[in-house]
């Protein structure tokens, strides 16, 4: 049997690295409200927000350490740019499919209900799509050995840290 792409590195290092970013905002979101913006790759993530990085090492090893108990859906977040993308497909192909046939600028406008109609309904199937796509392939809640090798601060305003990661 041949292994999965997803098996391969470095996209099994990203996959968790993405995991472990999510997993980290849904710790440090807990019962507050902060805004925060993520990036991961082979090395690690960027984290973008108003914290320090003593916040942002408790909420990475509190994360870690759910993620290793179990939690394993702690890796997908609502707020994933993978959401925004299936979303975005998924109203582009409605709005495609409702115009099929309409070749005057008349016969489009004619069809503005019918791709209103179209795009909704492709939105609300998206949601599901997006958070299964990010649960079986943008991201993994399965952290194996991998650790916290440093958290850095790149820039002050605004506050960007780096966290990379290692194992």
């Amino acid at each position: 049997m041949t292994p999965s792409i997803l098996a391969y590195q470095p996209i099994d290092r990203i996959r968790r690295n993405h995991g472990l970013e999510h997993a980290t905002i849904h710790v440090l979101a807990a019962g507050k409200r902060r805004t925060m913006a993520g990036y991961s790759d082979t090395g690690g993530f960027y984290l973008l927000g108003d914290l320090t990085a003593e916040e942002i090492g408790a909420g990475v090893n509190e994360a870690l350490q759910r993620m290793r108990g179990g939690e394993h859906d702690l890796a997908v977040h609502p707020g994933c740019g993978t959401n925004y993308v299936t979303a975005g497909a998924f109203a582009a192909l409605a709005g495609f499919v409702a115009l099929i046939g309409a070749r005057s600028f008349r016969a489009k406008l004619e069809r503005f209900p019918l791709m209103f109609a179209l795009v909704t309904a492709a939105l609300l199937a998206a949601q599901p799509v997006g958070l299964s796509l990010q649960a079986n392939v943008t991201t993994s809640g399965f952290m194996g050995h991998m650790e916290v090798a440093s958290i850095m601060k790149i820039n002050d305003h605004p506050v960007l840290h780096r966290v990379e990661t290692r194992g």
